[in-house]
């Protein structure tokens, strides 16, 4: 799967092929499709994969040594900025219109990941206002649609300008303002 996205990253997620992926590999095209019937197949492999690293971090711990709620808002964010540079193609293939018009289930797959991150962002906001850390008055659901409307822009700036900014670094410095921002 790693090879999948490393691709995706290179090519774009739809131009992937499957000679493309034997390549990298090193196996002829026919034994890729030994493990997959079909290249679909394989994507859906890639979205499983996406999603169960995606998943470990936004199922934020209980436990984080005494962070603060606010705290524990930034260090998740934080991590997503991490993930993505680590992982340029997360992004494109997340939002690829052709993956998700072509493959049935992976929309739904990645809805239901998008939605739980903004779930697990949201739980944090509600979090922070009932510790008073965050205003009361802000609409918890709107601010975490907010913020992962402002991590997807940013990661897909940092695409579009060839990564030539420190998402991690610039991530926490924008988005930190904005959660700072709702500090009560």
């Amino acid at each position: 799967m790693a090879t999948a996205i490393r691709l995706a990253a290179d090519y774009g997620p739809d131009r992937v092929t499957t000679q493309h992926l034997a390549d990298a590999v090193g196996v002829t095209q026919p034994a890729i499709f030994r493990h997959f019937a079909t290249k679909n197949d394989i994507w859906l492999a890639v979205g499983d994969h996406i999603v169960n690293e995606m998943g470990v971090i936004h199922s934020h711990p209980v436990d984080l040594g005494g962070m603060d709620a606010h705290d524990m808002l930034h260090r998740l964010v934080g991590h997503h900025f991490v993930h993505i540079s680590q992982n340029p193609a997360i992004p494109a293939i997340l939002f690829s219109r052709e993956l998700q018009t072509e493959i049935t289930g992976l929309r739904e797959k990645f809805a239901t990941l998008l939605r739980e991150r903004r779930e697990a962002i949201e739980g944090l906001i509600r979090m922070a206002q009932a510790n008073g850390q965050h205003d009361v008055k802000i609409v918890a659901e709107d601010v975490a649609h907010l913020v992962m409307s402002a991590i997807h822009g940013l990661s897909m700036r940092w695409l579009l300008e060839d990564r030539s900014f420190d998402l991690a670094e610039e991530g926490n410095r924008v988005i930190g303002a904005l959660l700072d921002g709702l500090r009560g």
